[in-house]
């Protein structure tokens, strides 16, 4: 027989991290890690709606340390994990930012805010960048309330969300899509 993919042991609106701490499904780590996962499926999205074979292969990537991420942010930093964990490194920031440099040495210069938009494909990076960002925000949420983090996890999806705004910008430029500048209404 297969496993179950239901267990009931949630249905109290608790949890367990990594470790066995059991904590309420509104908690910090769990709304964390929640973001993440929910980053990296649209990750999944976007690298559907993308053909260059250079961004693709680093989505992949990334979706691999977006993995590395959750499991660091689902682990009770009090409790040893029982268990050998993926680790974060400097290197993955310097990757991205490797990345963003190449692909804006590719770009005209922006002079402007954009709207995001001009492609489904550049729509789609542009709401990752968003999902980047807001799990950037749970992140340093928990830093705040004094929940242990590792601090490389804030830089990596503080890069990330720059890299992701470059690619929507170079996604579009291969697209050969309109970006659309941005002009506030002054009365």
């Amino acid at each position: 027989m297969a496993l179950k993919i239901y267990t009931k042991t949630g249905d109290d609106g608790t949890t367990s991290l990594i470790g066995g701490t059991k904590v309420p499904k509104s908690h910090f780590r769990i709304e964390a890690y929640g973001t993440v996962d929910e980053l990296n499926s649209y990750m999944g999205l976007c690298r559907d709606l993308l053909s260059d074979p250079d961004s693709l292969r680093l989505l992949a990537e990334i979706q691999d340390r977006l993995f590395t991420i959750g499991s660091s942010l689902a682990c009770d930093a009090e409790k040893e994990p029982g268990m050998a964990l993926a680790d974060l490194i400097e290197d993955d920031v310097r990757l991205l930012e490797k990345e963003i440099d190449r692909m804006t040495d590719l770009l005209p210069v922006m002079k402007h805010f954009i709207l995001p938009g001009g492609a489904v494909a550049v729509s789609q990076l542009h709401v990752a960048r968003c999902i980047c960002r807001r799990a950037e925000r749970c992140c340093v949420r928990m830093q705040y309330e004094g929940i242990a983090i590792n601090e490389l996890v804030v830089k990596y999806l503080n890069r990330l969300s720059d890299y992701l705004f470059v690619l929507a910008r170079y996604t579009g430029q291969q697209m050969k899509a309109q970006e659309t500048i941005w002009t506030p209404r002054i009365r």
